[in-house]
């Protein structure tokens, strides 16, 4: 069964320029590079045909996988999400309670996390720490270290 995912208008985009660049750039050069493998004569010793014939059933997979990406995918509208609550698209600033250190992330799918952009993807365990918190809540985030305290000091869109 297909996993219902969330984008940004913006992150949708990424993904369809992708598969538009694999089907019209990639798939026709590895067809021409199949091709000229196959004029080289016996197909039973033909590296080149055998990598070629590899990297197409490879680029073949991973546009399926994207098709069924973007045909599960769904656009979130920011502007009927409710602000009280850290959800996905929301920025949180946070307070690391231990240090007192202050950050702010965008929370995002996974697909189009980025920690310099400070976009944490909602599947991380801040992101799943955060999801679902008000300001002044604290958030209890597992890490490999242990569990790590967060305060919510402001949400917004």
């Amino acid at each position: 069964m297909s996993q219902i995912s969330y984008y940004t208008e913006e992150g949708l985009k990424k993904l369809k320029d992708e598969l538009h660049q694999m089907e019209t750039v990639q798939r026709p050069a590895i067809s021409q590079q199949i091709a000229e493998a196959r004029d080289k004569g016996d197909l039973s010793e033909n590296a080149e045909y055998d990598a070629a014939k590899e990297a197409q059933g490879l680029l073949e997979m991973r546009i399926s996988k994207l098709k069924n990406v973007i045909a599960n995918a769904r656009i979130i509208d920011d502007a009927e999400m409710d602000n009280s609550k850290a959800l996905i698209l929301s920025t949180v600033k946070i307070k690391n309670i231990k240090t007192n250190a202050e950050a702010m992330y965008t929370l995002v799918a996974e697909n189009e996390a980025n920690l310099k952009e400070k976009k944490i993807s909602v599947e991380s365990p801040i992101g799943k720490g955060l999801l679902g918190k008000s300001v002044g809540d604290i958030a209890d985030v597992k890490t490999p270290n242990g569990i790590i305290q967060f305060e919510i000091l402001e949400i917004t869109r």
